[in-house]
């Protein structure tokens, strides 16, 4: 039998925890109804929002609805009273058959009355008035306040279901409000018969509370462990089964018998909250633990769905007593207050039903949503008077054609008109994770109590939030070390493994698409060496995937058993993916309170917004500075940023850099430059100042007050917190496409880096077939050091005897406007980067041009998609060494470092076939002695 069905013989009602209006459009109840035996419905404010918001049923009602210009209260209600009126209909069969038993669907009073006797009542009479079911309840809160609501509300014969019941004293408090209600009836003359009730007793919350602090405890080492680790997960069925024991009693003797004379019901309890969030538990826990008579349980459609397939039915709700007993004993003697719990849960849950409600009013307001400017990072524009004149020109033509509103509605003819209106799916992405937030912080928990270390396997928008968020948090408490991993340098993935413990170490491997090589070929290496570490058969378990659905990512995480699967959003590229699972999951392992950090990143999403006056909007003023400052000559943005925030200027390159970069536009990133004297700096500089209040920040603002006093033009983002970079995240990404918009450009795309992937393909398919990359000839060759370029440069570059003589020609190539850039694909660790940076301020401090410093292959993901498709202003270094060490990739016919070989020769490549100015240094097996000389000889040219 269908173990719903098979509820009834326990004299149990399922119902389900669930409402939208495709329920009953497509049949789906009634077969609910008929093949499951559904019961009933129950509705909440989060339900209702996110099935009006975060679906298409209500969209033909919504424009209906839009000449009559009500407000959002309004609004909703109309929507909810009619869905309400549907179910009630077709329940009504089940309603008769019960003899009013059974059969009801809830509508909730609003959240905001909670705490207002008066208002609940008023509510509850109105709704009760405009749904005009027999079979409806409406849904008051067990708050204080609540309670005399639901005496009077019963008093007058109308069906309450009273919701948010955590503890026993609250619910022997709602069942007086329900007999005390039933003798105010009675004596005025009402029908007992025709009124109902249920009191909803909230389960699994409980038990999440309580197994936090017993985790809490045990990290401490406070108590005795093995006490605390028996009361897993046991703590709300104990309370429920004795609140069930109190409804026996209550329900029974002199007073009730009375009442039952005269045809009333009891208040049968509902167990609600019935969904598991700990995934160590039963997804069925909360059912089959609590299966007795005269009880209902409201089932979320998963745990319903769970149930009919693999539920058992037995009397479960008044076994072990005894041991119920024992639990909320050892519970009090392990120093854990029942009491305080469930007060912090009434708390707890009158807020997070309030929250939804809040966003579903927002998201019907015409007004849209207020501003919490308190809150907001602020953002000052130093600029000159005609650079001022040119934004407010570009803002006041945003304003009157009604870009921003386009912009959020996905109109692609803002930009090019292509596949624009695909890619905007980040303009939601803080809404869409704030509501999936349960999920993520349950998985979070879970790894984080299971490991130590974490590593991200990524490239590009799959690594570069991450690892912003480590440089800037750095190593939280009770929580693993993440680490990421974006270089196929086989130096440098040895140098992490040995960083690593590996059997308490889960790798995430994060690929939107799912068949980029580097995280593909990182997963093959450490699956390989996970499963000699701890086995085949638990090798999946410490692997975790973030990829988007049916990728072919997704198909191996399934088959080989990964941990979790965490689904991208197909219309968020890489790059615009921070404040996705690609930045949040790591964000959640590593310890941040994620909660808050979306919180603060929604104040700035509602700020940037069409519904804010475009001179105070901050992304899209930002957006039109940087557009129009670089049509005007400026395109060389220069990040500075607090000592703490130093790596976010990492981030921020790919962001802009791959985004504006083509079609021979480009805004160039400049991420790393120290500040210098001003004379350095020419007049194609814009300089941007992300500044964190707590931070040492005597020099750096110093270093910029001289930018502003020469004249530069200076944005400065003040970040209060690091807490707060969320907000930053969200304000570049409008800014970003606000900026393409003006350049006339597609910012979603990035059509150069898909070129040296398909010329990296090509060279490694070459060595597979051949064992080895084609030939090379140097142009020229001394002191271990060797030098390649093509025939167009070599030409350009002449003859010359010397390595100073080569590189004198090559850096002799760069004129005003013009940028430098290092493209090294060597180990990024601190030895190497200080002989590249020596290199790129001398270049600097002689060339006066802007200098860039990249480490491949995780440029090629980044501002390898300017440097090919933007304008031809480029002088390139790029670096290549024999690797002292190699190890090869599983399963494939090459190595690591033959991998890094065809990455950086398929990136000569493609800037060579764009007549790019490049040259290739190929270092020995000695990189630092090798930099060394590469210093002097940079040294030498500069000097001539």
């Amino acid at each position: 039998m269908n173990p719903l069905r098979a509820l009834h013989e326990q004299g149990q009602s399922p119902w389900l925890d669930y409402i939208r209006r495709s329920l009953f459009t497509s049949g789906e109840l009634q077969r609910l109804i008929d093949e499951d035996g559904l019961m009933g419905i129950t509705s909440n404010p989060a339900i209702f929002e996110k099935a009006i918001t975060g679906s298409q049923d209500y969209t033909a009602a919504l424009a209906a609805l839009e000449t009559e210009h009500l407000d959002a209260m309004a609004l909703y209600e109309r929507l909810a009273i009619e869905d309400i009126q549907q179910a009630a209909d077709l329940l009504k069969p089940v309603y008769e058959q019960t003899q009013g038993r059974d059969g009801y669907v809830s509508l909730e009073v609003s959240p905001y009355l909670a705490k207002d006797t008066d208002g609940t009542v008023a509510e509850a009479r109105r709704l009760w008035q405009a749904v005009q079911r027999p079979n409806l309840m409406i849904k008051v809160p067990a708050t204080p306040e609540g309670i005399p609501a639901i005496q009077t509300l019963i008093g007058e014969g109308i069906n309450i279901n009273v919701t948010l019941l955590f503890s026993q004293e609250a619910y022997r408090r709602v069942a007086e409000a329900y007999l005390a209600g039933l003798e105010a009836l009675a004596a005025s003359g009402g029908d007992l018969r025709r009124v109902a009730s249920v009191a909803s007793f909230f389960v699994s919350r409980i038990d999440s509370l309580v197994d936090a602090r017993l985790e809490a405890k045990l990290k401490a080492g406070e108590g005795d462990r093995a006490l605390l680790e028996s009361l897993r997960g046991k703590v709300a069925i104990a309370n429920a089964k004795l609140a069930y024991q109190a409804y026996k009693k209550i329900f029974a003797g002199e007073r009730w018998e009375r009442l039952a004379a005269a045809g009333a019901r009891t208040q049968r309890l509902l167990w609600a909250s019935t969904g598991t969030k700990n995934p160590q538990y039963s997804d069925v826990l909360y059912v089959e633990e609590l299966i007795g008579p005269d009880t209902v349980n409201t089932m979320p459609p998963a745990t319903w769905e769970a149930f009919r397939d693999h539920g058992r039915v037995r009397p479960t709700l008044e076994s072990d007593l005894d041991a119920a007993h024992d639990t909320l004993e050892t519970l009090a003697k392990v120093g854990i207050s029942l009491t305080e719990v469930t007060d912090t849960l009434l708390v707890e849950a009158v807020r997070l039903f309030a929250e939804p409600f809040d966003k579903l009013l927002n998201s019907l307001d015409k007004k849209c949503k207020a501003v919490n400017w308190t809150r907001l990072n602020a953002q000052e524009l130093h600029l000159s008077a005609e650079h001022r004149r040119l934004v407010e020109a570009e803002l006041d033509d945003w304003k009157i054609k009604g870009k921003v509103r386009r912009l959020w509605m996905r109109d692609a003819s803002l930009w090019t008109g292509s596949d624009e209106s695909q890619w905007l799916g980040w303009l939601g992405l803080v809404e869409d994770q704030m509501a999936n937030l349960p999920t993520l912080m349950a998985a979070a928990a879970d790894i984080r109590q299971h490991f130590r270390h974490v590593v991200v396997l990524g490239m590009g928008g799959s690594s570069l939030c991450p690892e912003v968020l480590r440089m800037t948090f750095g190593i939280l408490p009770e929580a693993p070390v993440l680490h990421v991993l974006d270089s196929t340098d086989p130096a440098q993935i040895a140098e992490l493994e040995a960083r690593l413990d590996l059997e308490q170490t889960a790798f995430i491997v994060a690929s939107k698409s799912g068949s980029t090589l580097e995280p593909n070929i990182f997963k093959q290496y450490f699956f390989e060496r996970m499963k000699q570490v701890v086995g085949p058969e638990r090798v999946g378990q410490h692997f975790i995937a973030i990829t988007d659905p049916g990728s072919k990512l997704e198909g191996i995480a399934r088959a080989d058993g990964f941990r979790y699967i965490f689904t991208g959003v197909p219309s968020v590229g890489g790059r615009y993916s921070a404040l996705s699972n690609f930045g949040m999951v790591p964000a959640a392992i590593m310890g941040i309170p994620v909660g808050e950090f979306l919180d603060l990143a929604d104040d700035m999403v509602n700020a940037c917004s069409y519904c804010v006056p475009i001179a105070e909007n901050p992304g899209v003023v930002l957006g039109c500075a940087l557009g129009v400052l670089a049509k005007a000559g400026r395109d060389k943005l220069t990040f500075i940023t607090s000592p703490k925030l130093w790596d976010l200027g990492a981030w921020l390159e790919q962001l802009i850099a791959e985004s504006t970069g083509k079609q021979g536009k480009a805004i160039i990133p400049v991420e790393g430059e120290f500040p210098s004297d001003i004379s350095v700096y020419g007049d194609d500089r814009i300089f941007a100042y992300l500044r964190l209040d707590d931070d040492d920040n005597d020099a750096t603002d110093a270093a910029v007050a001289a930018f502003k006093d020469a004249g530069y033009p200076v944005i400065v983002n003040r970040l209060a917190t690091e807490m707060t970079l969320g907000q930053e995240f969200f304000r570049w990404e409008i800014a970003t496409a606000v900026a393409g918009a003006i350049l006339g450009i597609n910012p979603f795309d990035q059509p150069d880096v898909e070129a040296s992937k398909v010329a990296t393909r090509e060279l490694t398919a070459a060595y597979e077939r051949t064992g080895a990359l084609p030939e090379e000839t140097p142009v020229f060759e001394a002191d271990g050091l060797r030098l390649f370029t093509d025939p167009a440069n070599a030409a350009a570059l002449g003859t010359h005897d010397s390595l100073d003589g080569y590189l004198r020609a090559h850096l002799g190539r760069l004129q005003p406007g013009d940028y430098f850039a290092l493209l090294a694909y060597l180990e990024m660790n601190a030895l190497n980067k200080a002989h590249l940076q020596a290199i790129r301020h001398a270049v600097r401090e002689e060339k006066r041009v802007a200098t860039c410093l990249g480490f491949g292959p995780r440029f090629l993901h980044s501002t390898g998609q300017a440097y090919k498709g933007g304008p031809n202003t480029g002088v390139f270094l790029q670096l290549t060494c024999e690797d002292a060490y190699d190890m090869p990739v599983p399963g494939q016919g090459y190595t690591f470092g033959i991998v890094k070989a065809a990455q950086a020769r398929g990136d000569f490549q493609v800037l060579a076939e764009r007549q790019r100015r490049v040259l290739r240094v190929h270092l020995g097996r000695d990189v630092a002695a090798d930099l060394v000389k590469l210093r002097e000889a940079v040294a030498q040219a500069l000097a001539h």
